[in-house]
């Protein structure tokens, strides 16, 4: 069947494979040492309550047969292990059967893991992660040639992940029409990074070129990735090449990753690497044909969603179609902030709060918080509690299910909770009292860092949550 398969792409296969691999591992790390504050039996967000309400069909997770804390851990690391082994290449050590068995393992336990996962696992790259991983079911080892059919579902991720972030861009926020939306991106994004004061004083000329180079990217150099060769290459370079430079500014958990990944695999590395090692290669067997040939017809079915999403005036971003995801819908930053507001989490050991009392501020691993701290490098690691205290400060109602529970575990002085933080300003006792304030932030300027030290200016804006103690821990949005 030499149409079923590509010798030339297996090392593009290879690399692709190993990366994917690592993102699983950096995903299932994540969840093993955050869940239990986050979902856990005692989390903010329980899984047995969770499931209680939820059925199976909505969200198909081995969780619903069962939830222990004991049993998601060993889920999560267990995953976590089986990532480790396929980046080390035990997929290609095994005959096809067992490397797709691997794979489909993963798949299975982060679809466990994410539809369960509620507030803390709804973002985008959660999505894309199954749906290339389930793609990565399909795709063989070293014992057989790339399949052709799988290698054009990964372009077409791609290219949905590309093309429906240029599409929203310019039907949404007008200053990406104008080339202005970089004035503030580097700013306002959710998590910067060490290098992100640095691109936001890049001069406002570069900042618009940045920005047209960005529509070229997404919504014209994604059409290349279905032409021949080595054009496929070069625009698949350009889509990686452009990735990495989100990496250096910025701080999105393993998107960029997940993104790279399967761009990767529609290079040709023949002129790299040499001629591919045809002898090794058998046949491909008849049931492995049939099932890739089954799950291309499924991703083709399931595709109409999200074009319709994709040519609609109302297209919305980072949407599953599927309970499973296995075809999804992408988009980023439709909106562009141009202010940072930021909560401030405090305690006290005060019997009698006072305004101007003895408050220690909380510290968190990633979000910005001490204005002297430079931002520092998590991703792809994610984390998830930051990330949800940037969108608590764009509305409190993106914390309606969650900051009430969080204060009463400060309040309780929670390990778990307090484990993910970067500093507990309360080491021997939990406060008696917690309140969160609401600041303005914004970078400071050179001038201003000479002077200061600091890399953040903040102004306070008003009270977020008044001071609360454990029995009045019960969240409600602020007027």
């Amino acid at each position: 069947m030499d149409w079923f398969t590509s010798p030339g792409y297996w090392l593009g296969r290879l690399v692709f494979q190993r990366a994917l691999a690592g993102v699983y591992l950096c995903a299932f790390t994540a969840a093993a040492l955050q869940f239990r504050a986050l979902i856990g039996a005692h989390g903010m967000l329980p899984v047995p309550r969770y499931v209680r309400h939820v059925p199976f069909r909505r969200a198909p997770s081995l969780f619903h047969w069962r939830y222990s804390d004991r049993l998601f851990a060993c889920c999560a690391w267990a995953g976590a292990a089986v990532a480790a082994a396929l980046a080390a290449g035990a997929g290609d050590a095994v005959p096809l059967g067992a490397a797709m068995a691997m794979w489909a393992v993963l798949w299975l336990l982060y679809l466990s893991i994410v539809n369960v996962g509620q507030t803390w696992y709804s973002f985008g790259w959660e999505s894309l992660l199954l749906e290339v991983g389930f793609l990565a079911v399909f795709l063989g080892n070293a014992r057989t040639g790339p399949p052709v059919l799988v290698l054009w579902l990964l372009r077409w991720v791609v290219f949905r992940v590309e093309f429906g972030a240029g599409l929203i861009k310019m039907r949404g926020d007008p200053c990406w029409r104008k080339l202005t939306c970089l004035y503030f991106h580097h700013e306002t994004q959710p998590m910067p990074g060490p290098l992100s004061w640095f691109f936001h004083h890049l001069p406002k000329p570069l900042h618009r070129v940045e920005c047209a180079a960005n529509h070229v990217t997404q919504l014209v150099v994604p059409i290349l990735l279905f032409t021949p060769q080595p054009v496929a290459s070069y625009a698949a370079g350009i889509i990686v090449a452009t990735q990495l430079w989100l990496v250096l500014s910025g701080n999105f958990a393993w998107l960029n990753w997940i993104t790279i990944a399967p761009a990767l695999s529609a290079v040709d590395f023949t002129g790299l690497a040499g001629p591919p090692p045809a002898a090794a290669f058998r046949p491909a067997p008849l049931w492995y044909v049939v099932l890739v040939c089954a799950a291309t017809a499924l991703v083709l079915v399931l595709s109409r969603h999200p074009v319709a999403n994709m040519l609609s005036r109302r297209q919305v971003m980072n949407r599953s179609f599927d309970s499973l995801h296995l075809v999804n819908t992408y988009g980023a930053f439709g909106t562009v902030g141009r202010i940072r507001d930021e909560v401030v989490v405090e305690g006290t050991a005060e019997r009698m709060p006072r305004e101007d009392g003895d408050w220690r501020e909380y510290g968190f691993k990633g979000k910005p918080g001490d204005p002297r701290s430079l931002p520092r490098q998590f991703a792809p690691y994610h984390l998830r509690l930051d990330w949800l205290m940037w969108f608590a400060a764009l509305s409190p109602g993106y914390a309606r299910d969650w900051f009430g529970p969080f204060v009463e575990r400060l309040l309780a002085g929670d390990r778990d909770t307090l484990r993910l933080l970067r500093r507990n300003p309360f080491p021997d006792a939990p406060p008696v009292y917690v309140r969160a304030r609401l600041y303005r932030y914004r970078f400071t300027t050179w001038r201003e860092l000479r002077a200061t030290g600091a890399w953040w200016h903040r102004t306070l804006l008003r009270e977020y949550l008044p001071p609360t103690r454990l029995a009045e821990a019960a969240w409600s949005e602020p007027e």
